[in-house]
């Protein structure tokens, strides 16, 4: 397979910890598109954008702000990271996927998760106490609309459906629908049995701590009849590129403190992160993807050592970096990073 090099971003608004100033909704998404399009044009391979429900993130609609950079862009894949499927309508789920796949010419991916950042449940009548079982039965309804029209289903959380027509249907034959984990084994099994490619969060500690889940995703994949050879494994981590790695952890390092303090997901509370452990997780051996562009595509190639993976999304600029510098960590990503790797490892 070839490897896919792409950012993300959770549209996180953010004050800015050198001005005070604070961005609006309005230009945190004007950012994205932007962004979007010069990792378009500097041939990153994708683009995805994560979902919350609070004041202190610009995006709760994905998929429109997906079909917006659909218009800005020709190549590059668009992704939701993640569609925090427990508290969704499958149904609507993949109607818009799909009608993103058709205004985008095929780019169109879904990666769902159980959710980290929790505002979502009650805001839409969800308990808590059903969230993984909430999952299980979305991402099942989820993959009956894509494999088959019409679908017939039934479940517990959901109205069934009956020899119903879900339309629009995507360009792409069958729509890319990958499952994020970020640490719990019981996903990665199910990623596995499902034949799902998986997409590994690791945004702290050792790398080498989290290659039990790739061998536990590949093991429960070949038990269930799946090839492993054939599922796509990928890593979304924090990180930034400059052109030193000095001032790519000088540049990056405040804006990633504040949004740790501000928007950290566990239990709606922060934590500073101390000057020399960022710089430790901005190591070879951490979970941090920061340097310049030589330092990443050693710690790139220091993953595939361990996971043997086939894509890395960054959460590029984490904590609202100034734009200009965000779009200079994008170009060095796709031109001085991105072909090196493909080189290494394909692509």
């Amino acid at each position: 397979m070839a490897f896919e090099l792409g950012v993300y971003s959770f549209g996180e608004i953010t004050p800015d910890p050198v001005t005070g100033a604070v961005p609006t909704a309005r230009q945190r998404l004007r950012d994205y598109l932007e962004q979007a399009a010069v990792a378009d044009q500097a041939g990153l391979d994708v683009f995805a954008i994560g979902e919350h429900h609070r004041g202190d993130f610009a995006v709760s609609a994905t998929s429109v702000v997906l079909a917006a950079m659909a218009e800005r862009t020709e190549r590059i894949r668009l992704s939701s990271a993640v569609t925090v499927l427990s508290s969704e309508d499958p149904v609507r789920v993949f109607q818009q996927y799909a009608t993103l796949d058709l205004l985008s010419g095929g780019r169109a991916e879904i990666i769902a998760g159980r959710g980290s950042y929790i505002e979502s449940f009650p805001l839409f009548g969800y308990d808590l106490a059903d969230y993984d079982a909430l999952f299980a039965e979305k991402l099942d309804l989820l993959l009956a609309l894509r494999d088959r029209n019409p679908v017939t289903w039934s479940g517990r959380f959901r109205p069934a459906l009956h020899d119903a027509d879900v339309a629009p249907r995507p360009l792409q034959e069958k729509l890319p629908i990958w499952v994020a984990v970020g640490g719990t084994p019981a996903s990665v099994v199910r990623a596995g049995r499902l034949g799902l490619p998986l997409a590994l969060a690791i945004i702290g500690g050792p790398l080498a701590r989290f290659t039990p889940f790739a061998q536990l995703y590949r093991q429960a994949a070949e038990e269930a009849g799946h090839d492993p050879a054939t599922l796509p494994l990928g890593i979304n981590s924090p990180g930034f590129v400059a052109p030193t790695s000095q001032s790519a952890r000088d540049l990056s390092y405040p804006y990633f403190d504040r949004g740790m303090l501000e928007n950290f997901h566990e239990r709606g509370h922060g934590f500073h992160t101390p000057r020399d452990a960022y710089d430790a997780q901005s190591s070879r051996a951490g979970a941090l993807v920061v340097g310049s562009p030589q330092e990443i595509i050693d710690k790139i190639m220091y993953q595939h050592e361990l996971f043997g993976h086939q894509r890395l999304l960054i959460q590029l600029a984490f904590g609202g970096v100034p734009q200009k510098d965000t779009l200079r960590a994008i170009e060095l990503l796709g031109t001085e990073v991105a072909p090196v790797v493909r080189r290494e490892l394909g692509g």
